[in-house]
């Protein structure tokens, strides 16, 4: 006897199917690329309009794409000086550009936690829960309007502090000393490195209640907002709750790499920019040298006259950045965190690798391994693009140069303005890479499926 057809299942089989081409369509990875090249676009064309630009004319295109792609991608590059070529209403295109990206990435960021947890098992859903990594579909809402709080909450405190110094010291009216406070706590709360200074923060090299305050907000905004929130719960429930591994590394590698690098540079400088400063002025410019490399691209010393210690000094700090998940860029502290404890596993002879009393999962090994392999062969073939496009430049500041936006960071040995079109389109591409790179890798390595359900045999190749 033949079966009776159901128009029903038909239905529920198509629906089925446009629900899953939904769920592989709207991937954070993909939300994340069309987020951006929208805010580009609107942007380039918003700085292209006479409105946006001081003298009332309109920008060229090359000029206000840069500065796009540079707002958005929170790096803080520039060919023209951000104060005095564009009013203020393309001042306030730039700050809207960078605020809208460095909550995007925080909404991705919980986005693809959301999708993770989604894909655990139940015991595994309840170790993330239990480690405080807010993974619940239920807590997003929560998550999102936490971040965006504590964002605008840190940004008005370092915005007041700025700007009432800017009224005292510098002789600026009321409605300028808010405007230019307001402008450089968000520019720097988001690790973009903009500026309205002509040369950026050398002006208040030796001013610490400009340089400090714009240190804190890098610094708290470059640690990642998972890691923000497990600290402020911490501390406001004062629970005994260990924190997660996430937290407690990025926590250590940033306060090693802050140490690091005071260090560092007050002893690279000591005899370069650094010779005329008095003590008090000598250590703030070594800290915050130390603090904007990664990512954050402000600068109170002339890179171009630093010593080429200093310069291989920043591209390390550049190249690892912050933390995950926030506004910082580079390939993150976790990443280097995690490929240093999988080589001192390998040298103990280990057969896990662990950070503290935990095992990193081998596929989270492999995926940190992956970030650095694809940002190291990245920045190789750009460097090498950009001397052959650029052969009379000096070999250390190109390299400087491409580090610098590969990281979102936005410090430049003095070349940016120099750059001819093709080099300059090219670091619009790097800069972009660099802050969609490190999220979309490892969100297409973490959400993959395989469904190869054999195995092959194995072989030992020589090593080294």
């Amino acid at each position: 006897m033949l079966s009776q057809h159901r128009p029903g299942a038909s239905a529920q089989r198509r629906v089925s199917w446009a629900h899953r081409a939904d769920a592989r369509t709207l991937t954070p990875s993909r939300m994340a690329a069309t987020g951006i090249v929208g805010l580009v676009a609107g942007g380039t064309a918003l700085l292209a309009c006479p409105l946006a630009s001081a003298d009332g004319h309109p920008t060229d295109v090359v000029t206000a794409l840069f500065t796009a792609v540079s707002a958005v991608s929170l790096t803080g590059l520039a060919i023209v000086d951000t104060g005095s070529h564009f009013s203020t209403f393309g001042e306030a295109v730039i700050i809207t550009l960078i605020q809208t990206s460095g909550l995007g990435v925080m909404t991705l960021a919980t986005l693809l936690g959301i999708a993770l947890s989604r894909r655990l098992q139940i015991s595994q859903r309840r170790v993330a829960e239990a480690e405080g990594r807010m993974l619940a579909p239920g807590r997003f809402r929560t998550t999102v309007l936490a971040a965006v709080i504590l964002t605008l909450t840190c940004e008005a405190t370092a915005a007041v502090v700025m700007a009432v110094r800017f009224a005292v010291a510098y002789d600026m009216s009321a409605g300028e000393a808010v405007w230019q406070g307001l402008f450089h706590a968000i520019s720097a709360f988001n690790n973009a490195g903009f500026s309205l200074s002509p040369n950026n923060l050398i002006s208040y090299h030796s001013d610490g209640w400009i340089l400090l305050p714009i240190a804190a907000s890098v610094i708290i905004g470059g640690l990642g907002y998972p890691v923000l929130a497990d600290i402020t719960r911490k501390v406001l429930r004062r629970g005994s709750r260990p924190w997660s591994m996430t937290t407690s590394i990025t926590v250590q590698m940033t306060l090693l790499l802050l140490a690091v690098g005071t260090v560092g540079f007050a002893i690279s400088e000591f005899h370069w920019t650094f010779a005329d400063l008095g003590p008090g002025a000598f250590a703030l410019n070594s800290f915050f040298a130390a603090v904007t490399p990664r990512t954050a691209g402000f600068n109170a010393i002339d890179y171009g006259e630093a010593s080429p210690a200093t310069l291989l000094l920043t591209d390390v700090l550049m190249f690892f950045g912050g933390g995950s998940a926030g506004t910082a860029g580079g390939l993150k502290v976790t990443t280097l965190a995690v490929v240093l404890a999988a080589v001192s596993a390998e040298f103990a002879g280990r057969r896990d690798t662990c950070v503290g009393r935990r095992i990193v999962p081998a596929a989270a090994v492999r995926q940190a391994l992956a970030v650095l392999t694809s940002g190291l062969v990245l920045l190789v073939v750009s460097i090498i693009v950009l001397r052959l496009l650029e052969p009379s430049m000096n070999a250390d500041a190109v390299t400087f140069e491409v580090i610098s936006a590969f990281g979102t960071v936005g410090l430049s040995a003095g070349i940016t303005a120099d750059l001819s079109v093709p080099s300059l389109l090219m670091l619009c591409v790097v800069m972009l890479v660099g802050r969609l790179g490190p999220f979309t890798l490892v969100a297409a390595l973490a959400l993959r499926r395989s469904d190869r359900h054999f195995s092959y045999p194995e072989e030992r190749p020589y090593i080294g």
